[in-house]
């Protein structure tokens, strides 16, 4: 559906179209070898696929990660800041592709060069970067809290940030909505629908990687056997189980709001529309 409406394509569909990838991705090039050491109880490719596998799913993952971010600031200026909202163009979503995919590709590649390693999981059926590098030297300190930095708490902030005040923003300007005529009303409506999704996706992401942060960190600076291999099996299932939620919550939401199944394409006067994809209905908006 993408490929053949690649040309009309708005932001916060390229967006959308990218976390798919992202998930694609790492379901694809990644999670067979895991599967497949799973059976068999131990990693059996070898020191150089490890590297890879965990060069995957660093890279796809800081992608996933870094693309919700872009989107919570997408609808945070959509919403609390109405003349950036209408600002923000196809191209400025295509920067924001290659500047993601520059940022993800320089973090995910450090490990291959030097600075920090990938190892395999103390439970031997999957690989990881190295966090107990933080045990063995001051390099090995700042490579993981670098990481942690840039890949998981700046973005936090940023999502958690901007959904807060979305939230407050909208409760707040209840009664303006209120006063707006019909046709601006649906476009506040179908902005605020597509925000409860972007919100529901970044939870589910959250919900799977923040316990496996919370354990790596813990193994890094913390004692190395503090956390048992039995514990430390089930975050990392939780958080390679991230890549399923998205499909999951767009076919949900897909299914139970009628203004998700846009149509073809609209037109109207001094407006940009959104659409999501094609069906027999359509609906003005925003951007």
């Amino acid at each position: 559906m993408a490929c053949r409406r690649k040309k009309k394509l708005r932001p916060a569909e390229i967006m959308t179209m990218n976390l798919a990838f992202c998930d694609l991705g790492i379901s694809v090039t990644g999670k067979p070898f895991a599967i497949i050491s799973c059976f068999s109880h131990r990693w059996v490719f070898g020191w150089s696929v490890c590297q890879w596998y965990g060069w995957i799913g660093f890279f796809f993952g800081c992608g996933s990660l870094i693309t919700m971010t872009v989107v919570s600031l997408d609808r945070y200026l959509k919403i609390c800041h109405l003349r950036y909202g209408t600002w923000l163009k196809r191209r400025h979503a295509f920067i924001s592709l290659i500047l993601i995919w520059f940022y993800a590709s320089f973090w995910a590649t450090l490990p291959l060069v030097g600075v920090g390693n990938y190892a395999p999981e103390p439970f031997g059926t999957s690989c990881t970067l190295d966090w107990w590098l933080a045990q063995a030297s001051l390099r090995g300190k700042v490579f993981v809290l670098s990481i942690m930095f840039f890949c998981l708490i700046i973005p936090v902030i940023v999502i958690v940030f901007s959904y807060t005040k979305i939230i407050a923003k909208v409760k707040s300007s209840a009664q303006e909505v209120a006063n707006l005529d019909t046709s601006n009303q649906k476009n506040h409506t179908l902005e605020i629908k597509l925000t409860k999704v972007a919100m529901l996706i970044c939870a589910g992401f959250l919900i799977a990687w923040i316990p496996y942060a919370v354990v790596s960190v813990w193994s890094a600076f913390g004692r190395p056997d503090s956390v048992p291999i039995e514990i430390s099996v089930i975050p990392t299932m939780l958080a390679k189980s991230a890549a399923m939620y998205n499909p999951i919550i767009y076919q949900v939401i897909d299914y139970k709001c009628p203004c998700f199944r846009t149509a073809k394409t609209l037109q109207k006067s001094n407006s940009r529309v959104y659409t999501i994809h094609q069906s027999k209905r359509s609906i003005p908006s925003m951007e």
